[in-house]
């Protein structure tokens, strides 16, 4: 078996600059000559184990940094970067891109950051609908809409915390881990009938559990209440670094980390993943695996964002029966509308007409880009007869070329254009010019009207 060369230019030409050294004053300390030094470092020769001897001993470095696996990273995330239409007529062949990571690191990682700033613009236009609804448009956002914010711009995953819940999980029964700890730090646990679903009186140091939640809901409260109890540094320490306007966005995002953890520990990082490439992401399979419910199965999904090991790119949105989004996430290109309802094409909608049952979609947006949509209905019962049910409808998808990982898309005809229906993020700002279901006119068109004349719509967008 041949052994694998190694390659690490830019690795020698950092550690270099950080010691403050000369090509020449490096090359003697490794026992080299100035030109085969340079060769290294232009990645035209591989580093020999001469010089990774060398560097263990010299400058005592950690060898195994040479070979971490940043380059392939970096080549993973640029050809995702890659895959957005505006650069459809100038994509790079991919031995470029390798070149790029292995021999300009920074400039690769720099051209990330630049797409993902790119990404939140276009996105950020979805907040037309908000400004255009104020009286004032300068009215600061909202202490809700702030967090929201907070969580979508980081990808919907915080690496700390979610290492933290994985730690606590360890290999145990969530449920058993979550009673010991809490049962070790002196809280007594009462399941009783009552209205909400958890109330801890720190005076006397009990907590209370609904007995009309569901198991599954039980776990996740008891989760949350030890992050609360457990992690409070690191949770305000997340929040020293969000530097939120106001103290009632902070006071909101603690909750927010604190579910956060709750749902990482429920269904900690590692097995979790794992799990879901060996069930093809069957959330139903997932769901009894875990002990969890559909909705805290799908929104797990789409956190799963940890640099090196990440899972699919998944967009996650709840809607309630009037169409207004109260979650959403997308680590994929598609975006929604921050305020206000979804595109009424979209199967979310239509899940409310199926109760218990998964509908799956095929999918356009206007950038020409191709998703798989699943949507169901996640209504939540009251748990007495009487009781108000909390009806919701909840959409988990991809990008197409994830298809083959989902057992959802299995049977789907993909080879012709008519499967896939056209959506949109929000009528305002949606270039489509034939849509049957347009509500308002798109903002940057112009409008002809004729009186003479009457199609699907009063006007016609030119």
């Amino acid at each position: 078996m041949a052994t694998q060369k190694l390659y690490a230019g830019a690795k020698l030409r950092e550690m270099r600059t950080r010691l403050d050294l000369t090509q020449k004053g490096f090359a003697a300390k490794l026992g080299v000559s100035l030109p085969y030094l340079n060769q290294m470092e232009n990645n035209n020769r591989p580093v020999s184990t001469t010089v990774v001897l060398a560097l263990a001993q010299e400058f005592g470095m950690d060898v195994t940094e040479l070979s971490t696996g940043d380059s392939e990273r970096l080549v993973s995330d640029m050809r995702e970067a890659m895959a957005d239409p505006v650069f459809a007529d100038d994509t790079p062949p991919l031995a470029d891109l390798r070149l790029t990571a292995s021999n300009a690191p920074a400039l690769a990682r720099a051209f990330l950051s630049l797409h993902r700033a790119y990404r939140q613009t276009h996105e950020r236009l979805a907040s037309l609908d908000e400004a255009l609804g104020r009286e004032d448009s300068r009215i600061q956002a909202s202490p809700w809409e702030e967090v929201r914010d907070f969580f979508h711009y980081c990808d919907n995953y915080i690496d700390a915390v979610d290492r933290a819940a994985e730690r606590f999980a360890g290999s145990a029964d969530a449920r058993l881990a979550a009673t010991t700890a809490l049962e070790t730090a002196g809280i007594t646990i009462l399941i009783c009938d009552m209205e909400g679903l958890r109330h801890y009186d720190p005076e006397s140091r009990t907590l209370r559990l609904s007995n009309r939640a569901t198991p599954s809901t039980q776990v996740f409260q008891l989760l949350l209440q030890v992050a609360l109890f457990s992690q409070d540094s690191l949770l305000e320490a997340t929040l020293d670094f969000a530097r939120f306007q106001s103290d009632e966005a902070r006071a909101i995002a603690k909750i927010g980390l604190a579910n956060y953890f709750a749902g990482a520990a429920l269904m900690p990082y590692g097995r979790f993943l794992a799990a879901a490439q060996e069930d093809r992401h069957d959330l139903e399979r997932l769901a009894i695996r875990f002990s969890a419910s559909i909705e805290q199965v799908a929104h797990r999904l789409s956190t799963l964002q940890r640099p090196g090991a990440k899972g699919i790119p998944f967009f996650f949105v709840r809607v309630d029966q009037a169409g207004t989004i109260t979650k959403r996430h997308s680590a994929t290109r598609l975006q929604f509308a921050r305020f206000g309802g979804a595109c009424p094409l979209w199967n979310v909608h239509r899940a409310f007409e199926t109760p218990g049952r998964f509908l799956r979609q095929l999918a356009e947006t206007p950038d020409g880009v191709r998703y798989i949509s699943l949507a169901r209905d996640v209504s939540k019962p009251g748990g007495a007869f009487g009781a108000p049910v909390r009806r919701y409808a909840i959409s988990l998808g991809c990008e197409l070329r994830h298809a083959e990982a989902l057992v959802y898309a299995d049977n789907l005809e993909t080879r012709h254009d008519t499967a896939f229906e056209p959506i949109g993020i929000s009528c305002r700002i949606c270039e489509r010019t034939n849509c049957h279901q347009r509500s308002v006119p798109p903002l940057e068109r112009r409008l002809s009207i004729n009186s003479d004349q009457r199609g699907v719509l009063p006007y016609e967008v030119s």
